[in-house]
């Protein structure tokens, strides 16, 4: 009897990480004490309007500058949506002014018009995106927010670009798929597993680009709605102290339904308003996938350029990685 009781336990022992249970489901309290627990509020001073921003030096822009070896470029943004889906509730609109087609045409001229925000356009998230309880990053009052743009934390503080270390974390190629379900949580255990993999790690300054296979699936199943593939919240806290400068990924980087009654949006929540950490919505990485692959590296230079628009909460985009 005594041999059967430690051949179950050595079993047990030995087996156990295979059976392990998600995560202790998280309230919004939870969340909540996040939001203290991680803020850099007051980190840079009480006028800092870039938060992590802060973080790409001119070293780390020097070190970045240094990842480009094979002269290889990649867009990572999405073409324009231009048909109504269940994930494209306002299409980008194109209309033409004038064209080539009469007989005495000097100039080719259009119009374009984008609700950039939601789950459809690559576009980054500026620091006064994010509100709550009345506060934007910083403790900045959300009345800076007026019908006529934000007159702090805007996207126009990005003027001069995001050029640093981009590292792309390919959540389906670390568990041998082609793409994640939606409502797939991404946790810190896969992170810290993905660098291993790659041979990668992750440092102050860096954008990490989340890769989920978001619009692989929707080629091969079509749009949808309502859920997503994502970061759980908890790594948030995981991404913090690694002092990342910029988020990003392929949907909007956290997982939705977020399983957390009251909250919707945690990671953006803790992100944009805690940490002041600006994220990349939408993007395409699809390509970057591949070429990461292809090179067997998943680390490149970043170049993001938001369009100049004082008081704006965000801007669409097309950011390049380079090898």
């Amino acid at each position: 009897m005594e041999k059967i009781c430690l051949l179950v336990l050595s079993f047990w022992l030995h087996f156990t990480p295979l059976f392990a249970q998600e995560p202790q489901p998280l309230t919004k309290s939870d969340i909540l004490d996040m939001v203290d627990e991680l803020s850099n509020w007051d980190r840079r001073g009480a006028n800092d309007e870039l938060g992590a921003i802060n973080l790409i030096t001119p070293d780390k822009r020097r070190q970045a500058a240094k990842l480009v070896r094979e002269g290889i470029s990649v867009s990572i943004a999405r073409d324009v949506e231009t048909e109504i889906a269940a994930d494209n509730p306002k299409p980008f609109e194109h209309t033409m002014l004038s064209g080539g087609q009469t007989l005495h045409a000097q100039w080719c001229s259009d119009n374009f018009s984008v609700s950039y925000h939601g789950f459809a356009h690559s576009h980054i998230d500026s620091l006064c995106h994010n509100v709550h309880e009345q506060r934007l990053y910083n403790g900045i009052s959300a009345k800076v927010v007026t019908p006529n743009g934000a007159r702090k934390l805007d996207v126009h503080n990005l003027k001069n670009g995001i050029f640093t270390r981009g590292i792309l974390i390919d959540v389906p190629a670390l568990k041998d798929l082609d793409y994640l379900e939606p409502g797939t949580a991404i946790y810190p255990e896969d992170l810290e597993a993905w660098e291993k993999k790659a041979g990668v790690k992750i440092s102050s300054g860096d954008v990490v680009l989340i890769y989920t296979g978001r619009w692989a699936r929707r080629d091969a199943v079509g749009p949808w709605s309502g859920s997503q593939a994502g970061l759980h919240a908890t790594a948030a806290r995981w991404l913090g102290k690694r002092d990342i400068a910029v988020l990003g990924s392929d949907g909007g980087s956290e997982v939705s339904p977020s399983g957390i009654p009251g909250l919707n949006s945690p990671v953006h929540l803790l992100m944009l308003h805690s940490l002041g950490v600006h994220m990349l919505d939408n993007l395409d990485l699809e390509a970057l996938s591949t070429k990461t692959s292809e090179l067997n590296r998943w680390d490149f230079l970043l170049t993001v350029a938001p369009l100049a628009v004082p008081g704006g909460t965000g801007s669409p985009l097309n950011p390049i990685a380079t090898f």
